[in-house]
């Protein structure tokens, strides 16, 4: 494995907490709005907010969840954190593929909705089931967002057994350089 500079791995840190707290500010702001239409009784209102969930979505929610996925693998595999040595790293890079996966797939119904929303108006009881949809989704989203980003403070001990297995490789290395220099 090769590390980073520490130039290049504060710049893509930078970028990787940037992308991720982004993320987790618009998922808040898409939380709101999707709140709001589901608790508004007034039309335009409620098509407003469909139509603007649409858009934080796509051009801002979208955008940053793919470049803390992407900025986080490249932080693994340049860091001696690793990809696959620490639990805490692994179980981050499940809960962030996991999100943005469920992401993509979450964006076709408020797609269809903000659709929905500028062809006719939405009366504050259609769509009833989808819009509380919405409002549990996003807030298992910021759920899984904090879990991902108490994980990078608190960065709890375990190494995976592939971890293990490479500490164990170092050690047995240092051994032996120290035993041929003896």
């Amino acid at each position: 494995m090769k590390i980073m500079p520490p130039g290049v791995r504060k710049a893509a840190l930078t970028i990787h907490v940037v992308s991720s707290m982004g993320w987790l500010g618009a998922i808040a702001a898409f939380l709101v709005l999707a709140i709001a239409g589901l608790a508004s009784s007034e039309a335009q209102l409620v098509r407003a907010t469909y139509v603007g969930m649409n858009l934080v979505g796509l051009i801002i929610i979208l955008p940053l969840s793919l470049a803390s996925l992407i900025s986080g693998i490249i932080q693994g595999l340049g860091t001696v954190w690793g990809l696959f040595r620490h639990y805490w790293v692994l179980i981050k890079l499940i809960i962030t593929a996991l999100a943005t996966a469920l992401l993509l797939v979450h964006l076709q119904p408020v797609s269809a909705m903000a659709g929905m929303a500028l062809a006719a108006d939405l009366a504050p009881s259609d769509m009833n089931g989808m819009r509380v949809q919405l409002v549990f989704d996003a807030g298992a989203a910021i759920l899984a967002l904090l879990v991902t980003s108490i994980l990078s403070v608190y960065k709890p001990r375990g190494l995976t057994r592939h971890g293990q297995k490479v500490l164990d490789r170092q050690q047995t290395q240092i051994r032996l350089v120290k035993g041929a220099s003896s």
